[in-house]
């Protein structure tokens, strides 16, 4: 086995390059980098910069030479299939000075793979088993384009190709197992969050304390509309207690926060508050007015949600509002339907039509239109029934319709969450 650092190091600064047009005229998204990104953070792999190139070799050459001096680690995506487009192979051979060979193991591997489709490989896959004689193989188990990779003035630099499923396969196959017995490092993560608080706002009260973490802790502010996660990473060597250390750092915030600060155990809102419904047995339904079905959409995104979510009533119109979730008609016309007495019937009308152990409501005027001085533009009443109480909360939060809505989605999964936690 060929070992990709020559000895123990402290941690790894690692480069990704994407080659392909279709990322920089936005055909396709580049999911494969977040990918990279995340699975080399868990070993101890810092990603120092992602970069994008059209398939050329002038390009191809100009990002391997224009490298930061600290990169040890090259992953490079794209280029590899067996069509004349496909430029990669060849300006590596002709960069790294070596000449072009078939490789039997590797023409036998892809005939296997196709035996296993039921079909035979055409001549041009023979292409694909064609490698520079300096490189190293990494064999691609789901596809014909086998990884390559070449050490060069202290670098490793990885060739793989740019279908997901299989760069995948050869990172998790091939490469992690050659890097994981060399680096002596390891990150780990935690991430909290709060809803409805301004980032600035969190800022100030955070920052005071932040002498107070461990020496080995970072903390990183995530804001989106309506929700700030607060991201602390520890860093240290594989034998550290980093867990310790990351626990030690969240009680401080939880210190310079109080209750607004929420575990999110590393998880988006709505994947947390599904564990959470999961492993207590309870089930969910939601009734929407401003929304659109917003909330419902965002709980169902979660694969399993049909454990826990039972369904969604969007309720736009004063007779839907009625006929469906039993709002009183005199209440609509002396609250208004963006009311507290409004949402709360909304909620408890939601538990009892959807039978459920819980139910978020909400109604509010998302804009731009449609406010009054009473009830501006950007207010949002939330109601959550559950089995012993029905509780409700008014938030105002901007004159942005999108941002609007997204906020509101948010913090009614936020007081949902509250209250699932509470209970039982």
């Amino acid at each position: 086995m060929v070992s990709l650092v020559s000895s123990k190091v402290k941690e790894v600064k690692a480069e990704i390059i994407t080659i392909g047009d279709e990322i920089l005229i936005g055909q396709i998204v580049d999911t494969n980098s977040a990918w990279i990104g995340q699975t080399f953070n868990l070993e101890g792999i810092e990603i120092s910069r992602i970069n994008s190139i059209t398939d050329t070799a002038e390009a191809i050459i100009g990002a391997i030479e224009g490298l930061l001096p600290t990169t040890e680690l090259v992953i490079m995506t794209g280029g590899l299939g067996p069509t004349k487009d496909d430029l990669t192979k060849q300006t590596l051979a002709r960069y790294f000075g070596a000449k072009m060979v078939f490789r039997e193991d590797v023409w036998e591997h892809i005939v296997k793979l196709f035996e296993g489709f039921g079909r035979k490989p055409v001549e041009r896959n023979k292409f694909q088993a064609e490698v520079p004689d300096n490189c190293e193989v990494l064999f691609n188990h789901k596809g014909t384009a086998p990884g390559m990779l070449f050490r060069h003035e202290g670098r490793r630099i990885v060739s793989l190709p740019g279908v997901p499923y299989e760069m995948k396969g050869i990172i998790v196959d091939e490469l992690l197992p050659l890097l994981q017995d060399e680096i002596d490092y390891q990150i780990k993560h935690k991430t909290l969050f709060v809803v409805g608080v301004p980032e600035s706002v969190l800022a100030d009260q955070i920052e005071p304390h932040e002498s107070e973490f461990p020496e080995n802790i970072k903390l990183a502010y995530l804001p989106k509309p309506g929700l700030v996660r607060l991201r602390l990473t520890a860093r240290g060597k594989r034998a550290d207690d980093l867990h310790s250390d990351l626990e030690a750092a969240a009680r401080v915030l939880k210190q310079a926060v109080g209750d607004p600060l929420m575990d999110g155990s590393n998880s988006a809102i709505e994947k947390y508050l599904g564990e959470v419904l999961t492993q207590k047995g309870l089930t969910v339904g939601t009734a929407e007015s401003c929304t659109g079905g917003g909330i419902g959409a965002t709980l169902v995104s979660v694969p399993g949600s049909s454990a826990y979510f039972e369904g969604s009533i969007v309720a736009y119109s004063y007779d839907i509002k009625e006929t469906l979730l039993g709002v009183d008609h005199k209440t609509i016309v002396e609250k208004g339907a963006v009311s507290e007495e409004v949402v709360r019937q909304m909620s408890e009308g939601a538990r009892t039509k959807l039978k459920v152990d819980f139910a978020v409501a909400v109604s509010g005027i998302a804009g731009p239109d449609g406010g009054t001085p009473d009830k501006p533009v950007g207010t949002s009443w939330i109601a959550i029934a559950g089995p012993t109480r029905t509780i409700t909360e008014k938030f105002v939060f901007g004159k942005v319709r999108e941002r609007n809505i997204q906020k509101t989605i948010f913090a009614a999964l936020n007081l949902l969450l509250k209250e699932v936690e509470d209970y039982g």
